[in-house]
């Protein structure tokens, strides 16, 4: 891929990062190309699908957030429930910086099939980061032995969700230190074979 290229992909991807984050429930790949300073055709070339867009969208922004240097520590954890602490605070802590766009897909997903997918994709890595987490808890026989792998991994999972972190931080006014807090406490709760 030339420079040019690359640039122009980035470009698209911002555009879309930044007309998605702003609220509008409907958005075209024909407002993408005008916000990115290119033709419907060039964009089509870049990204065949609005689906595609989507998802490498989402995919744009943990790179530009550095997702893997935020799940570092998790991955590199000693036990199993020190990976579990420090996903729990890995992904808490970028909640709220990738809300904007969970909320623009969310809005989206019911009525725009591309929209689900992006957000579909997003919320699967999410869960594939639970699934390693519980599997190192189990690994380590740390895995309450009333749940197996799959039900741990389901309760992880949902959790964490965005819409939790909605109703406790938005709605409740907790602080994101209150909600990192809590969530350990009751992931700990609900997964940890007691000693």
């Amino acid at each position: 891929m030339s420079r040019d290229s690359s640039n122009t992909r980035s470009r698209i991807l911002d555009c879309t990062w930044n007309l998605l984050e702003s609220g509008d429930k409907k958005v075209r790949m024909s407002d993408i190309a005008k916000a990115a300073g290119i033709s419907r055709q060039a964009l089509y070339l870049h990204f065949p699908t609005r689906a595609e867009l989507f998802v490498a969208t989402t995919r744009h922004i943990d790179s530009v957030k550095n997702v893997d240097a935020r799940l570092a520590d998790s991955r590199a954890a000693a036990s199993g429930q020190e990976r579990l602490m420090a996903f729990i605070s890995a992904w808490g802590s970028y909640i709220p910086e990738i809300h904007g766009m969970s909320v623009a897909l969310r809005a989206m997903q019911d009525s725009d099939a591309e929209a689900a997918a992006a957000w579909n994709d997003r919320m699967q890595a999410v869960r594939h980061g639970c699934a390693a987490a519980v599997q190192a808890l189990a690994a380590a026989r740390m895995l309450r032995p009333d749940l197996d792998e799959q039900a741990a991994t389901d309760i992880l999972w949902t959790l964490l969700s965005v819409e939790n972190w909605e109703h406790l931080v938005r709605d409740c006014g907790w602080s994101q230190s209150h909600y990192d807090s809590l969530i350990k406490r009751l992931a700990g709760s609900a997964l940890l074979a007691t000693p």
